[in-house]
């Protein structure tokens, strides 16, 4: 009887190992460095977490959008890896910044030069990009993170709204309106004046504060000093 508690126990904890460790908890993502706003520019972070115990992670790469372009891609050096930047022509053309644009970023490449993401750890790769498109909520980025085993791991499958994440899901970059934005900017720039303003009002309360013990000083001084000459002719009478 406890033979079999002890062998459903080691089940269901293998079994939750397995999930723990199933690469839907260790994907592939992207997150901006603060704000990812509709039509402006943000440094996005693509995070590699290596979910293998047995291998590195050699090599990502990230397809951007051809839909929703962007004319201006520019990857932070790593040490430790080399990048290269592929640029293709658009099928058709796209309008920025008042020009037409007909090539653009289409994949972004980083290769180890040493040892790479070992197990147990990750590793992030920031990207500047832009101008990020006012007609879409979110951009996909499509991945392949190859390990030093040669296994190719696919973080390509679109998440559909009103369904469960997939397996191995695409980093999905979530964009901000300009709006919410800007109000929480003008809620920054408001806070900044208050603490402005309260710092004024409390340097001069202290400033007069200071004048007030400055005065009844002086006038404690006048005082003993004519204390004194005052005892000195009581001395000099006697």
């Amino acid at each position: 009887m406890k033979a079999s508690r002890i062998a459903a126990a080691a089940a269901v904890a293998g079994s939750a190992v397995l999930v723990l460790s199933s690469p839907a908890f260790a994907h592939v993502s992207v997150q901006p460095e603060g704000a990812a706003v509709k039509g402006g520019y943000a440094v996005v972070d693509f995070k590699v977490p290596n979910e293998r115990d047995d291998a590195s992670t050699t090599k990502l790469e990230v397809t951007f959008p051809t839909e929703h372009p962007l004319a201006s891609v520019m990857p932070e050096p790593i040490s430790g890896w080399t990048v290269k930047v592929t640029k293709s022509k658009l099928a058709k053309p796209a309008e920025m910044h008042g020009e037409t644009i007909t090539e653009a970023v289409t994949k972004v490449t980083w290769t180890a030069t040493g040892k790479g993401v070992e197990p147990g750890y990750f590793q992030k790769f920031p990207v500047s990009v832009g101008m990020l498109p006012t007609d879409a909520d979110q951009l996909v980025f499509k991945a392949l993170q190859t390990y030093s085993d040669k296994q190719v791991v696919r973080w390509i499958e679109v998440q559909k709204d009103g369904e469960e994440e997939p397996e191995n899901p695409a980093p999905t970059l979530e964009l901000t309106s300009a709006t919410t934005s800007g109000a929480t900017a003008e809620d920054a720039s408001e806070k900044t004046e208050n603490t402005a303003a309260d710092t004024t009002s409390s340097a001069d309360s202290s400033d007069t504060t200071a004048r007030v013990l400055g005065v009844v000083g002086i006038a404690v001084g006048a005082a003993g000093v004519a204390y004194g000459v005052l005892a000195g002719r009581r001395r000099t009478t006697v």
